[in-house]
């Protein structure tokens, strides 16, 4: 009894010891165990879940697509050495494209086709490009002038014959303009009655370009004497 009794502070020391080391150990269990439930610690384990930062799963940047260039505007005068129909526009029963030279052609049948003025620019096609409407006249060593509107679609940059749209002998165009997908085009005409060397009408009507043809969507007359 004296032997232990003489230890007895040393194993009362010992003891309050590993409790209290014990008691830590908990606490800090209980500690990482609260710290692990919290909500931050939800949040930055969604964050850092599997395959990307810290596990996270990778999300790939998805790649942008730039939008090609517009082409520049046509130009009247790049219709000077355009086409005039193709082999699937007949433009007065000619079955196959007129290259232009310098605004003229001229067939082995007499028939001489000429680029006149005026024109008009802008887009008839609705895809950004400015595109043109001219008027071309057939003569044939006669007295007869047959006038057509000619739409060229802008292919980047280059003029290509896209539908013409025939006005009748001897009927001039004054002026071409174009807005909205629609060109609004002025020239003269006449009445049923009038002979075909005199005009009597000033004639406005709106053409729209569509499904490869140039069509007339209304028209209002004037009189005209000049």
């Amino acid at each position: 009894m004296v032997r232990f009794a003489k230890y007895a502070p040393v194993l009362v020391l010992c003891a309050a010891l590993l409790a209290a080391c014990g008691g830590g150990d908990d606490k800090r269990a209980a500690g990482s165990a609260a710290t692990s439930d919290s909500p931050a610690a939800a949040a930055t384990s969604a964050v850092s879940g599997e395959g990307g930062l810290g596990g996270a799963p990778a999300t790939s940047a998805k790649p942008t697509r730039s939008r090609p260039a517009t082409p520049a505007a046509l130009k009247c005068a790049q219709l000077r050495s355009a086409a005039v129909g193709s082999t699937t526009i007949s433009y007065n029963g000619y079955h196959d494209s007129i290259p232009l030279g310098d605004g003229v052609w001229s067939g082995e049948d007499g028939n001489t086709v000429t680029l006149l003025e005026p024109c008009g620019i802008g887009d008839l096609t609705g895809d950004g490009a400015a595109d043109a409407l001219g008027v071309v006249a057939l003569t044939n060593g006669g007295t007869g002038t047959f006038f057509t509107l000619v739409a060229w679609r802008n292919v980047g940059g280059n003029p290509v014959c896209a539908a013409v749209a025939d006005l009748g002998d001897r009927t001039p165009v004054e002026s071409i303009t174009i807005a909205g997908g629609k060109a609004k085009v002025v020239y003269l005409t006449r009445t049923d009655d009038a002979p075909m060397a005199q005009v009597n009408l000033r004639r406005t009507a709106t053409y729209q370009l569509a499904g490869g043809h140039l069509t007339e969507m209304s028209h209002t007359d004037a009189p005209y004497s000049g």
